[in-house]
Formats: C-alpha cells, sequence, structure tokens
C-alpha cells in the first residue's frame, strides 16, 4: 500500500480510485467489510483501491476532553490496513484548520484533487467537515454533483445474536469490562498492545514468576484490571503463551497511582529489557485481588500460569 499525505501528496492525473473514508481505529469486522466493498467497486470500475484515514482520532482536536482511548496506534492501523489488500493510503493530518474546513472543501480537496474518486465507501452513520455537518445525503449530492459513486454501508454483526453492531466504541466497551474475547470477536483478532519492556521492582522474581514490565501509552485502551491468559510475540518473532496482570498490584501496594501491565512469559527464561514486545489478549482468568501474603499469591499465580497454559492449548 502506497501512502500519500493530505495536503502534499496527490495520485498522477490518469489514476483513480474507489475510497473509504473513516478513523478506522482498531480496524475491525465492520472496517474490513468496508474495505472488501471498496476491492470489490474498483474492480467493477477497472480503477485502485484506497483507504482515507487520520492521524489521530479528530475527537482528540474538537473535544479533546471526551476523545476515546485508541485501540490501535497509527502505526498499527496502517499495517493493518495494509493488510487488507489496498493499493493506497491517504492519511489526513487532523488540525484544527482541517477540522475547520467545510464539508464540501474538503471532498474536493481529498477525494477530487488528490484522489480522483471514482466511487466513495462509508458507514451509514459517517460524518464529516466542520461541525460534522457533512453526512451520507451530503455526500450523496457532492457524488451527483462532481460525477462519483457513493455507497453508503449498514453497520455489521459479528454474529446474528450480538446486541449491537461491530463499532470502536463497541470493542472499548468490551475491553473495559474484561470481555477480551468478545472484543477479539468483533476485531476478528485478538486484541494487542506494544512496548518496550522496562525494569519493574523485580517483585515477580520474589514470587517465582518474573514478569517483563510494560508501559502503555495513557491514550491506548486497556482492558480492565485483572488477570489474562495471552500470547507475547518476541522481537525475533517467537510467540509465547503468557498470563498477563493489569492492576495496582494491592498485595503490595495500598494505594498505587496507576495500574500497569505485567506479562509473565510462559516457558521462558531470558532477559527481555529495552524489547519491543507485542501482546495478545486471549481470555479472561479472574479478577485482581490482595492476597495475604506472599506465599498465597505465590500458589494462585501458580494456578494462573496452569490455566493460562490450558486456556492457550499449551497443557
Amino acid at each position: 500500500m502506497e501512502l500519500l499525505h493530505d495536503r502534499r501528496d496527490q495520485l498522477p492525473p490518469m489514476v483513480s480510485v474507489a475510497a473509504a473514508i473513516g478513523v478506522f481505529d482498531g480496524v475491525h469486522l465492520g472496517h474490513q467489510e468496508v474495505l472488501t466493498q471498496v476491492r470489490r467497486i474498483a474492480e467493477r470500475l477497472g480503477v485502485a483501491s484506497a483507504v482515507v484515514t487520520f492521524d489521530t482520532h479528530p475527537a482528540y482536536v474538537v473535544r479533546p476532553e471526551n476523545a476515546p482511548k485508541l485501540l490501535t496506534t497509527l502505526e498499527q492501523k496502517l499495517q493493518l490496513l495494509e493488510a487488507q489488500g489496498l493499493d493506497y493510503g491517504y492519511v489526513i493530518q487532523f488540525d484544527e484548520a482541517r477540522a475547520g474546513t467545510r464539508p464540501e472543501e474538503f471532498v474536493e480537496q481529498v477525494f477530487l484533487d488528490a484522489l480522483h474518486a471514482r466511487a466513495v465507501v462509508v458507514g451509514e452513520d459517517f460524518h464529516f467537515g466542520k461541525g460534522r455537518t457533512g453526512n451520507v445525503a451530503e455526500l450523496e449530492r457532492l457524488g451527483r454533483e462532481w460525477d462519483f459513486e457513493v455507497v453508503p454501508l449498514k453497520l455489521i454483526r459479528h454474529h446474528s445474536a450480538a446486541r449491537e453492531p461491530v463499532s470502536s466504541t463497541a470493542v472499548r466497551r468490551a475491553l473495559a469490562g474484561g470481555d477480551v474475547a468478545r472484543a477479539a470477536r468483533m476485531l476478528g483478532r485478538y486484541y494487542e498492545v506494544r512496548g518496550t519492556v522496562v525494569p519493574g521492582d523485580r517483585r515477580g522474581v520474589t514470587v517465582g514468576f518474573p514478569t517483563a514490565n510494560v508501559p502503555v501509552p495513557k491514550f491506548m485502551a486497556w482492558p480492565a484490571d485483572a488477570v489474562y491468559a495471552g500470547w507475547c510475540m518476541l522481537p525475533d518473532g517467537r510467540r509465547h503463551g503468557c498470563a498477563i496482570n493489569i492492576g495496582r498490584r494491592p498485595t503490595f501496594y495500598e494505594h498505587a497511582e496507576k495500574s500497569l501491565l505485567e506479562v509473565h512469559v510462559i516457558d521462558f527464561d531470558g532477559d527481555l529489557y529495552g524489547c519491543e514486545v507485542r501482546v495478545e489478549f486471549v481470555d479472561f482468568l479472574r479478577s485482581e485481588r490482595k492476597f495475604e501474603d506472599l506465599d498465597h499469591l505465590s500458589e494462585q499465580l501458580a494456578v494462573d500460569v496452569a490455566d493460562a497454559r490450558k486456556r492457550l492449548g499449551l497443557s
């Protein structure tokens, strides 16, 4: 996927596209369906396929006090979008100037001048332009005026009995409740966080279960404080099962200010300090709780690791 940047790059005059536009945070199953339709429409029209997305969630600019936690960094998002088999990615630098662009100006600058769009695929709840005043009806009006097709798609459900359509908000809600398995069903993959392992207080070593401490940016969505089974991808590509603890470690600290993410990598004996790892959440094991002493904690950690092995099919 060739990357283009807003207000800087544009396609050659002879290249046209069918394009989707959206934040695409998480690149969940609903997003993937939109992108599948883009590829099909591009093939029908004999043009290239493209995705238009933003370098940050627009809410961080227009209403930062209510901005949602992100499911993917920009790097992760672009990697996931590239895996969808698209020809072009167009990244909008969303700042105050871009937030103030009127809907028709936005369409002209992005879809006409930069991408020469023949078709635009959007979710049925799509809004754009200054004050979110643009909607699907406005986009269809502009499409008739400027000769491009608009294809609105209904939100999908990850299975027929699902209580709500797949959305980034629904994925965040599942994570906040510790239901990482449900989040995975909506994403079409396990939820993942990335970070560089840093030294901790080595409490895990004292109880026989060393952990890798993985700082996660504050703007990223975390699952609820709990213990989970998961996978840890190491820099060399090896994939190990792991038991993951997110929490404030009440056995050691009465009033910790923030939660930490600690990973016990199963069947691994090595130094991960300074290594960037990827941690995938597979299933909830138990809630975090305080233990009477280190012996009781160590006993529970042994149970957690055994449970993680079983959930991951390692036992």
